[in-house]
């Protein structure tokens, strides 16, 4: 039994814990799981010792021995309609274009049952949304992170999102999908454009972040160029355009070339004091922001039943434009 990015958890049995019961050990090294949630996961299978299953909550510890527990993540809860506003950008009746907000989640998840793109999907398209009442993600076939704003396709049809999902997994290295970002970094890049290629994945110390990884991970490519860069250096407009779609990947992948997004408390908080460097209007422009400055701006894919290349454009939204204003970038091509 296997789950993505599922959290393993390891002890050794010391010599004092001889004989404890197994959901009692482990209950108190992991405070964070409930007791009866504990013995949930033993008899659900995720308990091994020294790579043994063991299934009963009473088993009996030995000295010595090693403990993995996998916790998987949380399933949602059946989600529900809700009438929130959306931008729509273009709808037939295969599939929907969103221009996001800021702080829209798209998918219900732990903190976040309610309120969400889907739940206004639901309540908007009803039973044609293809699958949206399933569990997982059906429906959506590529993400903006919550403080992302931006274009983002949903498919209404099983037909629709079959085709869209076969376009994004095939990361328009074929031609037909498109998906570019503008994003204003801290620094200016040595080099006019460039790609970033890594193997991205979970951090082992906190599961919410993402990291570049030497081993294991997933690829991700993102290329970029730059479109304008301020007087002095301090801050980049650049154009995000992704060949594989990772979670995270542009703030990650600036973070790692050493020019991490501005307003970014993740990936970029130790560039947070830059901030008073900049000019009056751009410093209380980006204390307005409160999020990443990262925007989906352009969006093309091939219509699933048409075939049409449909391509969509978003203007920056008004923090993201107010901050770029008062930046005043000079070109740099």
């Amino acid at each position: 039994m296997t789950d993505e990015f599922q959290d393993i958890r390891e002890i050794t049995v010391a010599d004092a814990e001889q004989g404890e019961r197994l959901d009692r050990l482990l209950a108190r090294h992991f405070g964070d799981i409930s007791r009866s949630r504990m013995k949930a996961l033993i008899e659900d299978g995720r308990v091994t010792a020294d790579g043994c299953k063991i299934g009963e909550a009473r088993y009996r510890v030995k000295p010595g021995e090693r403990i993995s527990l996998a916790v998987p993540p949380p399933v949602p809860a059946e989600p529900e309609p809700e009438p929130i506003p959306l931008n729509i950008v273009y709808e037939d009746d295969q599939l929907i274009v969103i221009d996001k907000p800021a702080g829209l989640v798209v998918h219900p998840a732990a903190g976040n049952w309610t309120g969400t793109l889907v739940n206004a999907l639901i309540a908007r398209c009803g039973d044609s949304l293809s699958g949206v009442g399933g569990v997982r993600r059906p429906g959506i076939v590529h993400r903006l992170d919550k403080d992302t704003t931006g274009l983002l396709v949903v498919a209404k049809t099983d037909l629709a999102h079959a085709s869209l999902s076969e376009q994004f997994q095939a990361h328009g290295r074929d031609g037909r999908l498109e998906r570019v970002y503008t994003a204003l970094v801290w620094g200016k890049p040595a080099r006019l454009r460039g790609t970033v290629s890594t193997q991205l994945g979970r951090m082992d110390s906190n599961r919410q972040k993402i990291a570049v990884l030497r081993q294991g991970g997933r690829s991700a490519i993102t290329h970029y160029e730059t479109a304008g860069s301020t007087e002095d250096g301090l801050v980049s407009c650049l154009r995000c355009r992704l060949e594989t779609g990772r979670t995270h990947q542009i703030r990650v992948h600036m973070a790692h070339i050493g020019h991490p997004l501005l307003g970014d408390v993740v990936y970029g908080r130790g560039f947070a004091t830059r901030a008073n460097k900049l000019p009056d209007p751009a410093k209380s422009a980006l204390v307005g922001l409160k999020r990443q400055a990262l925007h989906a701006q352009r969006l093309g894919f091939d219509h699933p039943v048409t075939g049409q290349h449909l391509v969509f454009e978003s203007p920056l939204p008004a923090d993201m434009a107010n901050l770029a204003h008062s930046l005043k970038f000079h070109s740099r091509n």
